[in-house]
């Protein structure tokens, strides 16, 4: 299978800021296991303005887009230096690519996009995207990453999008505020209904929301992609979802 995963800011991160050093090693440990079981696997990973304000001991994420973009100019080298390293200890080489809404808009480009992703998967290399917050100024912009990773699923013709998140999946009402809420297994389809019942991000430290999510597993399934929203905090839970057992919420691929 070829997959795509995203992890977003609250998976990867503590509310300092700093990096949760036992989730990420979990999540690349169990990444690893999957490129040797013959999967190819590519990361789409947030992350890089909540390390950068940890790491200059900022009090809270910049609200001003210069702010933000040092953050993230800061944030992205240690993010890339973990992520080095510790893939390193499994024997896979990575790959940093920054990408900015420009580049998957242009057809040129976003080819170009295509072309270099499936020449790294053909050298055994694991991909790693971000969104180019240096130099992005409308979200930091592709809507925290999850549109970002629709759209690599979509462009490479991927069989699975997986976004990681602080939630179980998609419930019939909020269950930060209603106990007994109930998850949704399966979707059928993204409707206007599903996408009111979305609300904001959880986190502070991120951008993104269920809404984003509901719309990127909307762009995949366009394109043929099958969908699963889950809660990261176990990386164990990738094995559980491509043995298709019922964790999170998946969407179905259209055609």
């Amino acid at each position: 299978m070829r997959i795509v995963v995203k992890v977003g800011t609250s998976t990867l991160t503590y509310e300092t800021g700093r990096m949760n050093i036992r989730r990420v090693e979990s999540l690349t440990k169990v990444l690893s296991d999957l490129k040797n079981a013959g999967h190819e696997v590519i990361l789409v990973s947030s992350g890089a303005i909540a390390m950068g304000v940890g790491k200059l001991g900022l009090l809270e994420r910049p609200k001003d887009t210069p702010g933000k973009q040092a953050a993230a100019a800061v944030g992205q080298c240690e993010l890339m230096y973990v992520y080095d390293r510790a893939f390193t200890e499994y024997h896979h080489t990575v790959a940093q690519l920054l990408i900015t809404a420009e580049d998957v808009a242009d057809e040129g480009r976003r080819e170009n996009f295509e072309n270099t992703i499936l020449r790294l998967l053909s050298e055994n290399v694991l991909p790693i995207i971000n969104e180019n917050d240096t130099v992005a100024t409308a979200e930091i912009n592709l809507g925290d990453n999850d549109h970002l990773a629709a759209v690599t699923a979509s462009t490479v013709h991927a069989d699975l999008l997986i976004l990681l998140s602080d939630i179980d999946g998609l419930y019939e009402k909020d269950p930060h505020r209603f106990p007994d809420a109930e998850r949704i297994s399966f979707v059928e389809c993204v409707t206007p209904a599903l996408e009111a019942m979305a609300g904001g991000s959880a986190s502070n430290r991120g951008t993104g929301g269920m809404v984003t999510k509901l719309h990127a597993a909307r762009l995949a399934a366009e394109a043929g992609v099958e969908t699963v929203i889950a809660n990261g905090q176990d990386p164990e839970i990738l094995y559980k979802i491509i043995d298709k057992e019922d964790v999170g919420t998946r969407f179905a691929a259209k055609g």
